[in-house]
């Protein structure tokens, strides 16, 4: 809080006089004070530079002490303001006190409530700054402290997430791998540093909803049921499900929950297509279906990559997106395949 000395008051009247005695005697306790014949020339002394107080007569020639409180309001809303009124025309300042001004004090004066008028609209300006500085504070605190707190989860869950597929060495890196090539393709497509990190953090987490998935059926070695599928099917929205209340980025969760769509319709969970489907779910598809492809599953060996780039070959335009095939082509010596044999696709 500022001292006496340092806190500066603006004082506008048409009379001279009224001023000189103002100012000597609001100096005299210390306030440093500027004074100005109208409104006009007020708003420009406080654009010009800031005031903790303006005390402005209410009835002035051309534009009213009134409206200098509505200039006020606008471009210096922390400036404390007292309407100086004559006794006939109180109405008017209780009116302006509802329009926000701190207090108002009546013609011909008495300096002592001058004085006090000034004290308690500065008081009341200070526990007003005061108690909005501690409530932004606040807020930032709590702000922080819940991104500690998503971020901690977050954490959790992709270690819990490397933990599930490094249980069965046939899902050992499997995300870690769809997420390399998914933000090569993406960087290929000039995506900004903001949407690379929300192709990363998806593809980290993309598989997070087998968790519901019982174990027996994620390595089972033969063909699942309709039923044990209808299962598997489950984790995109699954995932998205455990996601939400941590992830509050929508595209990341859109990601997560549409991974599994098939560009021409008929994939799950809602069997969305085309330019419906997110493009990072869709660029993510093809990497997902790659790594699936090269990697080693119970039930079968890993195809080559030739063979794996086939696949995509024919089923582009109808499970993969036209443009995310031919860009995973494209780009071919700048993914990291690296396909280990001893890995396995996702069901």
């Amino acid at each position: 809080m500022k001292s006496i000395k340092e806190t500066s008051v603006l004082i506008v009247d048409d009379e001279a006089t009224i001023r000189e005695v103002l100012q000597r005697t609001l100096e005299s306790e210390g306030y440093y004070c500027e004074t100005a014949g109208n409104v006009d020339e007020a708003v420009g002394m406080i654009q010009k530079r800031s005031f903790e107080l303006v005390l402005t007569d209410i009835m002035m020639p051309g534009k009213s002490g009134v409206e200098l409180l509505k200039e006020i309001q606008t471009f210096s809303p922390d400036t404390a303001v007292i309407m100086v009124t004559a006794v006939s025309d109180t109405q008017t300042a209780i009116n302006a006190m509802k329009m926000g001004a701190s207090d108002y004090v009546t013609k011909p004066f008495n300096l002592v409530e001058v004085l006090m008028s000034v004290d308690r609209a500065l008081e009341k300006r200070a526990l007003y700054l005061s108690n909005r500085d501690y409530r932004d504070h606040l807020e930032q605190k709590v702000e922080k402290q819940t991104d500690e707190i998503r971020s901690t989860f977050l954490g959790a869950l992709k270690a819990l997430a490397e933990a599930l597929e490094a249980k069965d060495p046939y899902t050992n890196g499997h995300s870690k791998r769809v997420t390399e090539i998914t933000v090569t393709l993406a960087r290929e497509m000039s995506f900004s540093e903001e949407e690379l990190a929300q192709i990363r953090l998806a593809g980290l987490v993309h598989d997070i909803g087998k968790i519901g998935v019982p174990e027996a059926i994620l390595h089972k070695a033969g063909k699942l049921t309709d039923k044990e599928f209808d299962l598997i099917k489950d984790h995109p929205a699954m995932g998205e499900k455990i996601l939400k209340p941590i992830i509050r980025d929508a595209e990341v969760l859109a990601i997560v929950r549409y991974h599994h769509e098939r560009y021409s319709g008929g994939g799950y969970p809602e069997g969305i297509s085309g330019d419906g489907i997110p493009l990072g779910a869709r660029l993510l598809a093809v990497a997902d279906a790659f790594d699936a492809m090269t990697s080693s599953r119970p039930y079968r060996k890993a195809m080559s990559v030739e063979k794996a780039k086939g696949q995509l070959l024919a089923n582009r335009g109808s499970q993969f997106d036209p443009e995310a095939v031919d860009l995973f082509i494209k780009a071919e010596k700048k993914l990291p395949f690296c396909p280990m044999t001893a890995q396995p696709a996702s069901h």
